[in-house]
């Protein structure tokens, strides 16, 4: 009698996607932590990305008003930033675009929204993560901030975004997409980190809302032929919840997923969603990429000069065959 093999996890299905991302591809990322981790690989293989022009950006709300800036072309004036704790800031964007400087926020803040207009007109995928559905309310403002920049937190109301309203908002998300680039496909998850700051009960009710109010959108759109082949779902959170499922998966602070869990992840999405064509590329590029990592126990031995031959001729064959390609030289 044959012996059916022992299975110890749960694994999640997931289909084959078209149309495939390879090195002719341009990848526009927005959202949560996933963004950031995926984003990376993406970066690290030399794919052509563009990743969070305004940082992270955790609530649907956030990202709904980033697209509807760049869909309007606005321009961020003295009266949309704001001096706190030495640096001046903006409520729409994370605190890595904060400055010392007025000026340069308000430039890099525009600069910001003028790079993402023109990229995701001929951006062929767009990746969009949800992080969660707690949002912070500024009292004066009345409205959702994507981040409060250590501005005192009697200024804020904290709220829990419900189903049908974060639905109204992915519509709205995935209407400003439309209208810059209407074939574009649009690749949406949920991020699979923890708010635990949040409280338990509270993360997986967020969450929770996050993925009932993404599937209603997401099959509503479904309903137009045309539409419909360009939507998908790539399951991050459920890789980790269900699949994964483990301590051992997770940072030291037990609420990031680890580089063992990112790698994880990115593999299944390499399976789904890269062309296979491209492996042959990758596999020379991360050859590149290890090389110029290497640091040499005599730098003028005649053993490195020759290495460093070698890796400039790699280099300059990638970098001819795809003129997006740019890597670091030995100095």
């Amino acid at each position: 009698m044959e012996r059916k093999e022992m299975e110890f996890r749960t694994k999640i299905p997931i289909a084959d996607q078209e149309p495939k991302i390879d090195y002719n591809s341009k990848i526009f990322m927005l959202g949560s932590c996933f963004v950031e981790n995926i984003g990376e690989k993406l970066e690290y293989y030399k794919f052509q990305n563009y990743r969070n022009p305004f940082g992270i950006l955790f609530h649907p709300l956030a990202i709904e008003n980033f697209l509807e800036r760049v869909v309007s072309g606005y321009k961020y004036k003295d009266e949309d930033v704001f001096f706190h704790q030495g640096r001046w800031h903006s409520f729409e964007a994370h605190s890595e675009l904060s400055n010392s400087n007025k000026k340069n926020l308000l430039r890099d803040l525009n600069s910001a929204i003028r790079k993402s207009g023109k990229f995701l007109k001929s951006a062929t995928h767009v990746v969009i993560t949800l992080g969660t559905a707690w949002g912070y309310r500024h009292d004066q403002q009345d409205r959702t901030v994507a981040n409060c920049h250590k501005v005192p937190q009697k200024e804020f109301q904290k709220e829990l975004m419900m189903v049908d309203d974060i639905r109204q908002s992915l519509l709205k998300i995935l209407s400003y997409v439309h209208m810059i680039n209407p074939k574009v496909s649009v690749i949406f998850n949920i991020s699979p980190v923890r708010h635990l700051k949040d409280g338990f009960t509270e993360n997986q009710w967020s969450k929770s809302n996050l993925v009932a109010a993404l599937q209603q959108c997401l099959g509503e759109f479904r309903q137009n032929e045309e539409w419909k082949k360009t939507l998908s779902y790539f399951p991050s959170y459920e890789i980790v919840m269900d699949e994964l499922r483990d301590y051992r998966f997770y940072a030291e602070d037990m609420i990031h997923p680890n580089s063992t869990a990112v790698d994880y992840i990115w593999s299944k999405f390499d399976e789904v969603w890269i062309e296979p064509d491209t492996n042959a590329t990758k596999k020379e590029v991360e050859k590149v990429q290890r090389a110029l990592n290497h640091r040499p126990f005599n730098s003028k031995s005649k053993e490195h000069q020759k290495f460093k031959d070698q890796l400039k001729e790699r280099i300059n064959k990638l970098e001819s065959k795809f003129p997006h390609i740019r890597f670091a030289r030995y100095k």
